[in-house]
């Protein structure tokens, strides 16, 4: 509000043609301005990368939070302390990134987030999608490294009419049995009957692990990383030279595993085979400098590893705004 001036001030004893208008406007006069409300939220959801003569974009599900000293399988205090080092808290507020491959010809989806099965801070993948210019229509594959919900709960065959859904059949074979099905709940239940919309549409497509990769599209492969799941697989695409490997749920928490990958997690199907898996993939980024995409790293979760000792130096992709 404006507040009116003392009579002493409304008229000075001096000349008023002396008396600078700046001093007369303090003098006289205050403004009070109300507080205006936080206002919470974030603005990137969607991140660019150009691979060569690929487009790469990151798109981002949200977050959800993660009591990891429960889940890694170390001691709880390990796990504490690491993340105190990293400047983190319990429960560890998780991303869950998605990414989108355009070749060119073709326009491929890496993971899919979770929609409705991890509450309301996540599911905001095609929301994202959308407004990084892309429709859900435009999708021709959509490749999940595995069946759990926050990777393929955001695919459904309604929403992606054009698209045809390839994942591992080693995972599919498991998590589709009745009896995982059931013991998997309502997100069990969920995942089955997202994989039975493309089926009956003619448009789920499994195929069987190589270790030689397999051709999803041109410049696009898919490879064995078993352990997390029995199907768990990473995908790799690579133009003109340049690489990027999309790795699922390799690994979770960065602060502790890239410093010692041999911490495997709670949700490990097998983890005698996860820790290979996620140790060998780490050495060969460090080695050949490639980009890799992780799921559950702050997003948009690409960067790339440096060896440091027995663990690893984890470098996030400079950010630009020229892509």
């Amino acid at each position: 509000m404006l507040r009116r001036c003392p009579p002493s001030f409304r008229k000075p004893t001096m000349p008023k043609r002396l008396l600078p208008a700046a001093l007369t406007l303090a003098l006289c006069a205050t403004t009070a301005l109300a507080a205006g409300p936080q206002l919470k939220g974030q603005a990137p959801g969607w991140y660019r990368l150009q691979l060569g003569d690929f487009e790469i974009t990151a798109l981002s599900d949200g977050s959800i939070d993660l009591p990891v000293d429960e889940l890694l399988q170390q001691p709880r205090p390990l796990t504490r302390k690491a993340l105190q080092r990293a400047y983190l808290g319990l429960p560890l507020e998780t991303s869950v990134n998605a990414y989108l491959v355009n070749t060119g010809a073709r326009l491929v989806l890496v993971d899919t987030g979770a929609a409705g099965l991890f509450g309301p801070t996540a599911g905001r993948m095609l929301a994202n999608l959308k407004a990084s210019g892309y429709t859900p229509e435009q999708v021709d594959e959509i490749v999940v490294t595995h069946m759990h919900g926050d990777h393929i709960g955001g695919a459904a065959a309604a929403l992606f009419p054009n698209a045809t859904l390839r994942l591992d059949r080693r995972d599919s074979d498991f998590w589709l049995k009745p009896e995982q099905v059931a013991k998997g709940g309502d997100e069990g239940k969920a995942v089955a009957a997202i994989v039975k919309g493309f089926a009956d549409a003619g448009r789920f497509k499994p195929f069987d692990g190589s270790r030689s990769g397999v051709d999803i599209v041109p410049g696009v492969k898919a490879y064995p990383a078993y352990g997390h799941t029995p199907g768990h697989s990473n995908y790799v695409a690579e133009s003109q030279g340049r690489k990027i490997m999309f790795w699922g749920d390799l690994m979770h928490v960065a602060a502790v595993q890239f410093p010692d990958p041999s911490v495997t997690v709670q949700f490990d199907s097998d983890p005698k085979a996860a820790r290979p898996a996620r140790e060998a993939a780490y050495a060969a980024a460090a080695r050949e400098g490639y980009y890799v995409a992780v799921t559950h790293v702050s997003f948009p979760g690409i960067g790339q590893l440096r060896a440091n000792g027995k663990g690893y130096d984890w470098l996030p992709v400079n950010y630009s705004t020229n892509r």
